[in-house]
């Protein structure tokens, strides 16, 4: 059993399980990992192999050894449509479907939006040599409508530090079930990784700084159709706020509700403005709601 690195834990606290300990101990870890960990005897409760559901008591000496990291995924060329709204020397600005992974990932190697990238743009894999090269923010996979790879390292710290100063304009469309009041807001809540369950975010004391702005467009019977202008960019910002709120979005099956009418979530990046890295011109790109979600919006209105 090859091994990485171990980390040596004295239980301070009885009753728990063991893998709820750990993920406790360590907030990187997702339960689903460590109960990988366990289940495959990479953990030890008083030199003994232990189960997930094993009862710890104050005192027991657990050894957690860490597997070498899994390699990332090759990132190789695929001919695949690329919706391009601008392309000039540093950058592409891309219309991205719904239902496609921006980079590849465990579980997702390839058919990714990266893998059409470089079929395109063959030399943009000399920025890093990572599996996101050019990559300046991204959209969840079944969240659809504009974004910009650069093309080249000056681009990318270009477009880089105008996402970190907030200069860079990133507004969505977003079904909600209920009525936000009032009309416009701000939603400011801290995210950050959910305590008891890794892969969601949450907001949380001690999370990262979130600001989203909100503002009315249609009212529907049960439903709002809002437009929310994100100030800071974190994983899932959109979704937990509106949650938080008490507005969970329409055909979110992870922070808000299924809908009838939706098979994804009711979220379109549907404009995106910032500065050409090349001459400083402010432009912006927008993208029409796609067929599946104005579908989804005739039918709400009609109920």
């Amino acid at each position: 059993m090859e091994v990485a690195k171990t980390i040596h834990l004295i239980a301070d606290k009885a009753g728990l399980r063991l893998d709820i300990y750990i993920c406790r101990s360590d907030k990187d870890f997702t339960r689903s990992y460590v109960q990988r960990l366990i289940n495959s005897g990479y953990v030890t409760v008083n030199d003994r192999v232990a189960k997930p559901s094993l009862k710890i008591k104050v005192g027991d000496a657990i050894v957690v050894n860490l597997p070498p990291p899994e390699p990332s995924p090759a990132l190789v060329a695929e001919h695949m449509p690329l919706a391009i709204l601008y392309e000039d020397s540093d950058l592409l600005v891309i219309d991205k479907p719904a239902g496609i992974t921006v980079y590849p990932a465990p579980g997702h190697p390839s058919h990714t939006l990266m893998n059409a990238v470089l079929a395109h743009c063959p030399d943009i894999s000399n920025i890093d040599g990572s599996v996101r090269p050019g990559i300046v923010h991204r959209l969840d996979k079944d969240t659809s409508g504009v974004m910009v790879v650069a093309k080249n390292k000056v681009a990318q710290l270009n477009l880089s530090a105008q996402l970190k100063s907030r200069r860079v304009l990133k507004k969505y469309l977003v079904l909600v079930k209920g009525h936000p009041s009032p009309e416009e807001g701000v939603i400011e809540a801290p995210i950050g990784r959910h305590p008891k369950d890794r892969k969601r975010m949450a907001v949380v004391p001690g999370g990262r700084e979130a600001r989203t702005l909100y503002r009315v467009k249609r009212r529907l019977d049960g439903y709002t159709l809002v437009e929310a202008t994100l100030q800071t960019g974190r994983t899932h910002q959109i979704r937990v706020h509106f949650s938080r709120m008490g507005w969970p979005v329409a055909g979110d099956p992870v922070y808000g509700m299924r809908t009838p009418h939706l098979q994804r979530q009711f979220v379109h990046a549907f404009l995106l403005g910032f500065r050409l890295p090349s001459t400083g011109e402010y432009v912006e790109f927008q993208s029409e709601l796609p067929a599946d979600l104005e579908e989804a919006l005739e039918k709400v209105s009609r109920l």
